[in-house]
């Protein structure tokens, strides 16, 4: 299955979802209409709601969904995709970012204040449309989710500038700060579907795999793709003292000059020996080595639903798992 057939076999909840989400965007603050519109329609390849939808079906292949699941299953969805631009939001801010997916970012457009106050309407928003749904299991996990995918932006930000952060200390920041919210938006999708407690920690650990796949390559573009495929500046992470993967590689399998490098430039954040970096990125194996540990997370994820019966959304989730790898934007 392609990525671009996986869309397919929710196409119509998928148009709903869409639908949802725009008219739950509606306020009587104009600015909040044109930030939310302006975000949520940029692009994006909407993975964590299609992971919402994709799970609720391939938990209940055989019955299928009843017209309430349904329903409550394109609230989720929109649900779990307020929750992710709302953090791209504080995102760019945090970051002093200026360009996402092609397009310059809300922050740089109308400032820091209109992006983190508009970023708050849409996590109240989707709380609200959470005690619509009113499945009191769906607000504990996405309660806990938002907690914990704060946790991890603000660890993120003690490590930025830190290059003795350890490979462990990186994947708990991106399993906290990205994967969480894969992990939930697939359990979610199997609760509201009513699915058994064992097809729920399945998604569960799928979620959590996949979203540690997907953050890892993403580090990876920042070392190997154009700003055009990227639709942001090639070296951000380096520019912002990220310890990624890549840069941790690096420092340990790099030789002298290239460890040196790559540790300054981690504490003093700047781009002065990008080209080099570059370089020494990619000479040591760190491209090689990272992306093995995202096909391995892949793997994993497809694993975890290995039992569950065959089925078009069972087929879906998989082609997910393995584009989330095989991404260059």
């Amino acid at each position: 299955m392609q990525p671009t057939k996986i869309h397919d076999v929710v196409a119509d909840e998928f148009s709903q979802v869409n639908d949802y989400i725009l008219s739950q965007l509606k306020s009587e603050i104009p600015l909040i209409e044109q930030i939310g519109y302006y975000i949520i329609s940029n692009g994006g390849k909407r993975m964590r709601p299609l992971m919402v939808l994709l799970a609720a079906r391939a938990a209940q292949p055989a019955q299928g969904l009843s017209e309430t699941q349904l329903s409550h299953t394109v609230k989720m969805a929109s649900i779990i995709e307020f929750i992710h631009t709302a953090t791209l939001l504080h995102d760019d801010v945090v970051d002093e970012s200026d360009m996402r997916r092609g397009k310059k970012t809300a922050n740089e457009e109308w400032g820091n204040a209109p992006s983190v106050l508009v970023g708050d309407f849409l996590y109240s928003r989707a709380f609200q449309i959470m005690v619509n749904v009113g499945s009191v299991p769906c607000m504990e996990i996405l309660s806990n989710t938002t907690n914990i995918i704060s946790e991890g932006e603000v660890q993120q930000l003690i490590n930025c500038g830190d290059p003795d952060t350890s490979e462990e200390s990186y994947l708990k920041v991106i399993q906290y700060k990205t994967a969480k919210l894969f992990e939930g938006a697939a359990l979610c999708g199997a609760v509201v579907a009513g699915a058994s407690e064992e097809h729920q920690k399945a998604l569960q650990a799928y979620g959590m795999y996949v979203g540690t796949a997907f953050q890892l390559v993403d580090d990876v573009m920042d070392y190997v793709s154009t700003a055009e495929e990227m639709g942001k500046s090639v070296g951000d992470d380096l520019a912002e003292g990220k310890p990624t993967l890549p840069l941790i590689y690096t420092m340990k399998h790099g030789d002298a000059d290239a460890k040196e490098r790559v540790r300054q430039a981690i504490l003093t954040g700047g781009l002065e020996n990008l080209e080099q970096i570059l370089s020494d990125v990619r000479a040591c194996g760190a491209i090689e080595y990272t992306e093995k540990q995202a096909e391995e997370q892949a793997d994993l994820a497809i694993k975890a639903i290995q039992a569950f019966p065959e089925s078009e959304h069972k087929s879906a989730l998989i082609a997910l798992a393995n584009a989330a790898v095989k991404r260059r934007n």
